[in-house]
């Protein structure tokens, strides 16, 4: 789940999205060609972003160049590596509360959740993840994933609505199984009337694991006016630090409609690239702002991960060499 990799040999260290690792495969990434090719070195670190872009209105920009971006890390600005605006496949997990007090919305959060599945692209890789008292996947454990819209209603539909509400556990377990996925771009939608009374780990546990995840995290809270848990605060900080949007709709009717928003706003992202400057061996907390700006255009609102954990560097291995071999043996 971090977000870098040792480099052996011909890999690279990666941050966020590994689009990189293709290319060094011998694959196309995903990406629009540059206007210099860009050269992976053995000590070369990439934080590769999953960039939306609207106008005022709401409305998608989608014909950006590079040049219409700019991208500071804590402060100070980087020079843009890598550039992609091509509608990819992803790996996405659909985070569905199931509790006891989803009873009455269960019908239409199924309907949305088709909605967005219809309107994702074909190639997508799906998963369900219900959750109450517990956490379960909607798919048998032989299909981790799938794109079968059959597949995919049947899992949505396992999930009876009752018990209490163990949210925490649901997003940890389902941003771990985003990480078995084959897709570069990874993507959690979370559906839930409340906030969490039956979880094993803690809200600073999710917070953590986001930080240190490549996943986009998109949240709709349905919330009851009587629901002392709820905990919309929550769902607003996971999408704001993961760089997807938090929705708070007044009528169940609108999910809907939301959900068909986020499948249009995923195939819709900008990828960029750069390579962080590092002082030292010790990793940090990285805050990330982008900005995006276009002739002609009133100002542009930007939606991207704000924030992610730079791990401690480390050492690199020498292919051949024993990482546990000692000194003079």
């Amino acid at each position: 789940m971090r977000w870098t990799r040792c480099i052996r040999a011909e890999h690279i260290l990666a941050l966020g999205l590994a689009l990189a690792l293709k290319a060094l495969s011998g694959q196309t990434p995903a990406v629009a060609p540059l206007e210099q090719p860009f050269k992976l070195t053995a000590t070369a670190e990439l934080v590769l972003l999953d960039v939306s872009v609207k106008d005022a209105a709401g409305g998608h920009v989608s014909n950006l160049r590079r040049d219409n971006f700019r991208v500071y890390e804590n402060g100070n600005p980087q020079a843009i590596t890598h550039f992609g605006s091509e509608d990819v496949p992803v790996t996405v997990g659909l985070v569905i509360d199931t509790s006891g007090s989803m009873m009455t919305k269960q019908r239409e959060v199924i309907a949305a959740a088709l909605a967005f599945i219809q309107a994702s692209n074909r190639q997508d890789e799906v998963f369900v993840v219900n959750f109450s008292d517990g956490v379960k996947s909607g798919l048998p454990e032989s299909i981790p994933f799938s794109s079968d819209i059959e597949q995919l209603r049947g899992a949505l539909s396992a999930g009876r609505p009752e018990g209490r509400t163990a949210l925490y556990d649901a997003i940890l377990f389902s941003l771990s199984h985003l990480e078995k996925g084959t897709r570069d771009r990874k993507t959690l939608v979370l559906v839930s009337d409340g906030g969490d009374n039956n979880s094993v780990h803690g809200s600073a546990d999710v917070v953590r694991m986001v930080r240190e995840s490549r996943a986009t995290i998109y949240t709709i809270g349905i919330f009851d006016e009587n629901d002392r848990d709820r905990n919309p605060g929550l769902l607003q900080h996971l999408a704001q630090v993961s760089g997807g949007e938090a929705f708070f709709p007044e009528q169940l009717s609108k999910v809907d409609g939301i959900c068909k928003e986020i499948a249009h706003d995923i195939r819709a992202r900008y990828t960029i690239g750069y390579v962080p400057v590092r002082l030292g061996d010790k990793g940090s907390l990285r805050k990330v702002r982008v900005v995006a700006s276009q002739s002609g255009r009133d100002k542009l609102v930007v939606h991207t991960r704000t924030t992610y954990l730079l791990p401690d560097r480390r050492p690199l291995v020498v292919p051949g060499d024993d990482p546990n071999r000692k000194p003079g043996s």
